[in-house]
């Protein structure tokens, strides 16, 4: 027994109308009847396709400012009559009810509403209704219904019209019921955070444009990105994104929006391995390349200024796997894009989340973005030292770093630039080594340099050991019971040290 159906009567109710004009013109090609209401009956009609009015089905007129056109059993009876079995067929012919065989809806934008600052009352009126239960209902009974969620899906359902007309198979229409279940739970997840605001009393999130990608962090796993990278970057040139990729992208885009001079970065592993910040993007290219060319090699690279020629020409000397700008000059794309894999994205300026969350075990853990940027007046000196203007401004530029460094972390800077950092060790001493031996082994002068921690000193060891390299000002949150040792130790040694009062892990 075949389980392709014949499409004959469709109820249309959508908000967006752009790509349904061919939808319709096949559908009446094809000899379907139409049912619709409001303004969407009327572009039908426009279109020349006759259409029957729901108020004429229903023989109630749309009520309550609109919210009430399509809740009747005349309508809900035709879509969720199951065709094979005897009594729903009886109960169709004894109340009058005509079969609807496909439903096409796309619901009020109540997320475009919500975002563009609208009132309460307004978010409210674009809640959908009838939309959403249409949705429900015709999914529910895809054995016998087609039904088209959203303008997502009109292109999908296009296809299938140009490929064998007004009929559908049983697998056609079941991936469309579950498109249609997306869409549905993504509307009232959206709905419920907008209700729920800052109470999280239930975590709920929900996302579509789903990108496979070739493979998680390591190629025996699976991996997939859900959200709209293409809201976020143009990708003018170069491979596909891997899962890594992404990872490092997102920690560059977190580092580089701590900024406000002009500034270039070298990411890997989501840490920074080469920062500075100058006058112009050659210049910070340069200086952020020096502070470790080693581990720049396949590097995901980011900077907030227009990428030129000169600078282009100084970075197509390495091998890098991304670079991220809000603009090139054309000549520059010449130079950069000669590699074909080299991936170049154009950042584009979009608000980005401000929860984070991960899965735990069986859970979920969800926090805030850790959205704080010490500025000068934030900064406490805890020492009889003051520091000066050039000090307070590279321990301020080392505590961006450190702030966006995989915990244990310590960062060694100067005249903005980083000279060396050591991350995610398990003791903040040997992160400090780390970052010591680094500097050195690059040749830079730890003299003059600062130290910026991600969390307190638990000793003042760390003090101590920077004091004999060299390094005479120092950064850190404070809030350790033996503060007053470090603070000591400062001033018997002529150092300055200032405190934050914010920790800055990141794991």
């Amino acid at each position: 027994m075949s389980t392709n159906k014949k499409i004959k009567k469709a109820l249309i109710s959508v908000f967006n109308k752009e790509g349904l004009e061919e939808i319709l013109s096949h559908l009446h090609t094809e000899g379907v009847k139409f049912l619709s209401t409001g303004g969407t009956r009327h572009f039908i009609e426009s279109l020349g396709y006759p259409c029957e009015a729901v108020e004429d089905l229903t023989e109630y007129p749309s009520i309550l400012g609109g919210r009430v056109k399509t809740l009747h059993p005349k309508v809900f009876g035709g879509i969720l009559a199951r065709r094979g079995m005897e009594g729903d067929n009886e109960e169709l012919k004894r109340y009058e009810i005509s079969e609807i065989d496909l439903v096409i809806v796309d619901l009020y934008p109540f997320d475009a509403t919500v975002a563009s600052g609208a009132s309460e009352a307004d978010c409210i009126e674009k809640i959908d209704i009838g939309g959403i239960s249409l949705i429900r209902a015709a999914a529910k009974n895809y054995n016998d219904v087609v039904i088209i969620p959203s303008k997502n899906q009109y292109k999908p359902f296009l296809d299938m019209l140009i490929e064998h007309g007004a009929e559908t198979s049983l697998e056609e229409r079941k991936w469309l019921a579950k498109q249609a279940f997306g869409v549905s739970s993504q509307y009232d997840s959206s709905i419920f955070n907008y209700f729920d605001g800052e109470d999280n009393s239930a975590f709920r999130y929900a996302a579509d444009d789903v990108k496979t990608l070739r493979y998680g962090e390591n190629p025996h796993q699976k991996g997939m990105f859900y959200g709209n990278l293409e809201a976020m970057f143009d990708q003018i040139h170069g491979k596909e994104i891997s899962y890594n990729n992404l990872l490092d992208i997102n920690a560059a885009v977190d580092l580089i929006d701590e900024f406000e001079d002009i500034t270039f970065a070298v990411l890997k592993h989501n840490n920074a391995c080469g920062i500075a910040s100058r006058p112009s993007v050659v210049e910070a290219w340069k200086d952020a390349l020096a502070c470790d060319p080693v581990s720049a090699f396949g590097g995901v690279l980011i900077t907030n200024g227009v990428v030129d020629k000169a600078t282009a020409q100084e970075i197509d000397k390495i091998f890098f796997e991304v670079i991220i700008a809000p603009d090139y000059d054309v000549d520059a794309l010449e130079i950069l894009g000669h590699k074909k894999n080299r991936i170049i994205l154009v950042r584009k300026d979009i608000k980005l989340p401000k929860t984070q969350f991960r899965s735990v075990l069986n859970g979920v853990l969800v926090q805030g973005k850790d959205l704080i940027v010490e500025t000068e007046a934030d900064i406490k000196t805890v020492t009889e030292k003051d520091p000066t203007q050039n000090q307070i401004a590279d321990m301020l530029f080392a505590n961006k770093v450190v702030k966006n460094s995989k915990s244990n972390s310590i960062v060694l800077a100067k005249n903005q630039q980083l000279l060396a950092s050591g991350v995610g060790q398990t003791s903040r001493v040997d992160a400090l080594k780390q970052s010591i031996e680094k500097a050195q082994s690059f040749g830079f002068d730890l003299n003059g340099a600062v130290m910026a921690s991600d969390a307190f000193f638990p000793f003042p060891d760390c003090v101590e050991i920077a004091h004999k390299v060299g390094i005479d000002a120092v950064i850190q949150p404070g809030g350790s019971i033996r503060d007053q040792q470090s603070f000591d130790y400062c001033n018997e040694n002529g150092m300055t040290m200032v405190l934050t009062g914010i920790r800055h892990f990141k794991h």
